[in-house]
């Protein structure tokens, strides 16, 4: 089946597109669907990521929900003023109801089983805040040697959106993000705020999507929201697909450029808390101890209208 995929995910609107992609695209085999705090609170995101997976046509694939808050400090806040107070624009109600029953299991165990029972190792894609994988890889250090790698929607090299210096997945549990970033030796791909504005969608894509059929007519109308606070940002009408840049990653290895570098998190309590800090210096220093964090990939360019059109053909079935 190709890629062995889990998604760990907050929806939200580009986390719908980002889900989208992950169950139309060929070669994926979309393992299991964990849900976390982020976006809106863990009740709306659970509720969100079965409808949508019920509205792809993807109810056989297990979803579990997650942490409803950080590890540590409890001062993270949901973005409904972006997707809308249910975090699909208001439209999640138009959603078809979820026929497969919410999971008994938490998120972090659905994970563990899913990866125990794989033949091959499995890809990751977090792409709310990074407490669910925390808690995962802390509590089940052996299970590493299942993830093949772990491509990551979050942070941002020279901008921020939740602060001048944080992006939002990081920001809302730095603590959670520094132990995935900096401390485990996994293969890691950061997807920052740098690479997704650069890919971002204008109306008239998205009108394309709409008129593909069902589902992408389905896809652009829980928009509304999302792109109303993304338009006097990107200087058009149009939106930012974060999640599902990391997404295309993870399914489609390659199609974004990117750079090893030194990445750390700040988690102290002053303006930077939750920035990312990527050492792109020239003249990094040699001594293990001068650098922070540990060595990941991170996507900084890619040829953004081949990423349009590879999103687009996969949503609309090339229509």
């Amino acid at each position: 089946m190709g890629t062995k995929l889990i998604i760990d995910t907050d929806p939200g609107v580009d986390d719908a597109f980002a889900l989208a992609l992950a169950t139309q695209a060929e070669d994926v085999d979309l393992l299991g669907v964990t849900t976390v705090f982020g976006n809106v609170p863990l009740s709306h995101t659970t509720a969100n990521a079965r409808r949508l997976l019920q509205l792809f046509g993807r109810e056989d694939v297990p979803v579990a929900a997650g942490a409803s808050r950080p590890l540590v400090y409890d001062n993270a806040k949901p973005a409904g003023f972006v997707h809308g107070e249910d975090g699909l624009s208001g439209h999640s109600g138009t959603l078809p109801e979820a026929k497969r029953p919410l999971d008994e299991r938490d998120a972090v165990r659905l994970l563990v089983d899913l990866l125990e029972a794989s033949d091959e190792p499995v890809t990751i894609a977090p792409i709310g805040p990074l407490t669910n994988i925390a808690l995962l890889l802390a509590a089940h250090p052996g299970i590493r040697e299942k993830i093949g790698r772990i491509v990551i929607m979050g942070g941002g090299v020279t901008k921020g959106n939740s602060t001048t210096a944080a992006e939002f997945n990081i920001w809302s549990d730095p603590e959670a993000a520094r132990r995935v970033l900096a401390d485990e030796d996994i293969p890691t791909v950061l997807v920052p705020l740098d690479i997704t504005h650069q890919c971002s969608v204008d109306t008239a894509w998205l009108g394309k999507l709409a008129a593909s059929g069902p589902l992408g007519a389905a896809l652009e109308a829980l928009t509304t929201t999302y792109v109303k606070h993304y338009t006097p940002i990107l200087g058009f009408p149009g939106m930012v697909m974060h999640d599902a840049v990391a997404v295309a990653e993870a399914i489609r290895p390659g199609i974004l450029d990117t750079e090893s570098y030194p990445v750390d998190v700040e988690c102290g309590f002053g303006p930077a808390r939750g920035a990312t800090l990527v050492d792109r210096r020239r003249l990094r220093s040699t001594d293990p101890q001068a650098v922070p964090g540990r060595v990941i990939d991170v996507a900084l360019t890619t040829d953004v209208e081949a990423f349009r059109e590879f999103v687009l053909g996969s949503l609309t079935g090339g229509r």
